[in-house]
């Protein structure tokens, strides 16, 4: 693909290298290969660009429907995968629910914090009480072995089976609107109705993050299939970009949680 790193943000282009060298050997080799957790722009990223190679299909998973952060799978035509050939572990968190109340910020940042690399985790999921993470079958043992504690909270992770993953709640909010710009400050100012200015300040002050990653760029912008959480906001998830309307706004889907 000719020069492919033009239609992405410059920061893509070390993930960008990675994906087209995993597409070149599933084609090459005409054998099934697996990534790592990928977040939903990543997938995009890698449909895109297995999209100009005959005979390389992509599926991806990541636990249950509708999943955010999965792992893909790079195959020939003639491949089917199943649940068990992305090698998945679902650990049940098991807490005193009657005494302790549990956050996903607070999962999540336990499991960064004890070394786990984020691509070998997915999504932190719950039904409004229960609470279960997803991680690669590689790291489920010593996942379960290492995490004990969440905060002053004492936990046990137990294995479950994928069949009983939870239903996670879908506060997912859908927001047909237009922007002014695809700027990481303009898009959480407009979808959350703040000032530009409170915008860029809760940017440079480390409060924004850009799938998962902290960012201190207003400047930066946000791209199809991005997810942006805002701290104290929520978070928005920009589905598409429909064209320009005829004052030169943006249209867009979003996607919206507000806490």
């Amino acid at each position: 693909m000719d020069n492919v790193y033009q239609h992405f943000r410059k920061d893509e282009a070390a993930f960008i290298d990675q994906a087209q060298s995993l597409i070149a050997q599933a084609a090459a080799e005409y054998r099934p290969l697996l990534t790592d957790f990928l977040d939903p722009r990543q997938q995009y990223i890698t449909r895109v660009l297995a999209g100009s190679v005959d005979g390389v299909k992509v599926f991806a998973f990541g636990g249950y429907p509708h999943a955010e952060r999965c792992r893909v799978i790079l195959a020939p035509d003639y491949f089917t995968p199943q649940p068990q050939d992305y090698e998945l572990s679902v650990l049940a968190i098991n807490y005193p629910e009657k005494f302790a109340t549990l956050h996903h910020s607070s999962i999540l940042g336990t499991l960064a914090n004890a070394g786990i690399q984020r691509d070998l985790f997915g999504d932190i999921i719950t039904n409004g009480h229960a609470w279960q993470v997803v991680v690669a079958a590689s790291m489920s043992q010593w996942v379960q072995a290492n995490v004990t504690r969440l905060g002053k909270i004492g936990v046990r992770l137990v294995p479950v089976a994928l069949d009983d993953i939870l239903s996670p709640q879908n506060d997912w909010e859908p927001l047909a609107t237009t922007l002014p710009s695809l700027r990481l400050d303009a898009v959480v100012a407009h979808v959350f109705t703040m000032s530009r200015q409170r915008a860029k300040g809760l940017v440079e002050g480390g409060k924004v993050r850009l799938n998962f990653a902290a960012t201190t760029r207003p400047d930066v912008e946000v791209a199809a299939h991005d997810i942006v959480s805002v701290r104290g906001f929520g978070r928005l998830r920009l589905q598409s970009l429909l064209g320009k309307t005829k004052k030169d706004k943006l249209k867009v889907t979003v996607d919206v949680i507000h806490k």
